[in-house]
């Protein structure tokens, strides 16, 4: 039985599961999954890839560059399939993306580069904000390099942006008091971890009656935030449990191309913007992918 070992698991984990059944493999009956979690303590990834590589899993799926990069650190041999949002030939994780060579393949949605149309589509919800807040978690790598891309989309659209961080529920608090404090129109959240769920996100958003746009896809509108604008996080889970199957039946990474997710979803809470006294423009109702009222 092959053992793959996941340093992360979010909810598309059921898309990765049937890629996998695709491809002959069943959890349970002919392989076994450990799941593993670090949340916002990037500094256990270290300790977490060693003991994966010392009790010689046969894959490992990891989420985002830092995990990858810190199982290539220990290790060039043991297979990975990543899943990440950034650019992997940049972030330096493939040689090319129909090349990868080495031992890492995997999906991208190319999401850090959708923020100019997240800041974009909120604002049209709120057109007469004119400062807006990126909220990030300061622990994690890539909030500079994301907070300069939604920096540079403000500026081309003559918007006031404003970074704040959290690291925690406790810095949530605080960030969000900011916000009442400078006015802020419109927030836009990072792709990292604050340590909470959706629902604490959008509670405080409601209390603060601060409109939200989420670049991690339906989970923040769902639990009562107003937008969502992502790729489709099953669609690129579906391609890494295909990936995990064929490499356990032999196929290398090095030989199968990263793939580029192609959906796009945009979730509008309907309710919330009637609450927050919004109205969403046709413009943007007629493009979205689901509404909830």
């Amino acid at each position: 039985m092959g053992r793959v070992g996941a340093p992360f698991r979010v909810q598309a984990y059921p898309a990765f599961h049937r890629g996998l059944n695709e491809t002959g493999y069943i959890e349970g009956r002919n392989v076994a999954i450990e799941y593993h979690t670090v949340g916002t303590q990037f500094d256990r990834v270290s300790g977490l890839t060693a003991d994966l590589l010392r009790r010689r899993v046969a894959v490992i799926f990891a989420i985002g560059p830092v995990v990858v990069r810190e199982i290539r650190a220990q290790s060039m041999t043991i297979p990975i399939v990543f899943y990440v949002g950034e650019d992997p030939v940049k972030e330096g994780l493939v040689a090319s993306l129909n090349r990868p060579g080495g031992n890492t393949t995997g999906a991208t949605d190319l999401s850090n580069q959708l923020f100019a149309k997240r800041l974009q589509l909120l604002r049209e919800v709120v057109p007469k904000a004119k400062v807006f807040a990126f909220l990030v978690n300061p622990n994690n790598p890539n909030a500079e390099p994301d907070a300069k891309d939604v920096q540079a989309a403000a500026a081309v659209l003559g918007l006031e942006l404003r970074v704040l961080t959290a690291r925690n529920e406790a810095e949530l608090e605080v960030a969000f008091a900011a916000m009442d404090e400078r006015r802020i129109g419109g927030l836009l959240f990072g792709l990292t971890s604050f340590g909470v769920g959706a629902e604490k996100l959008a509670a405080l958003a409601a209390r603060h009656a601060i409109p939200t746009m989420s670049p991690l896809g339906r989970a923040l509108p769902a639990a009562g935030g107003l937008m969502s604008y992502a790729s489709s996080i099953a669609e690129a889970w579906h391609i890494d449990g295909t990936y995990v199957g064929r490499i356990l039946m032999g196929e290398k990474p090095a030989d199968l191309p990263v793939q580029q997710t192609t959906k796009f979803e945009l979730v509008i809470n309907l309710k919330t913007a009637k609450t927050l006294g919004l109205e969403i423009p046709p413009g943007v109702l007629a493009i979205a992918d689901e509404v909830i009222e």
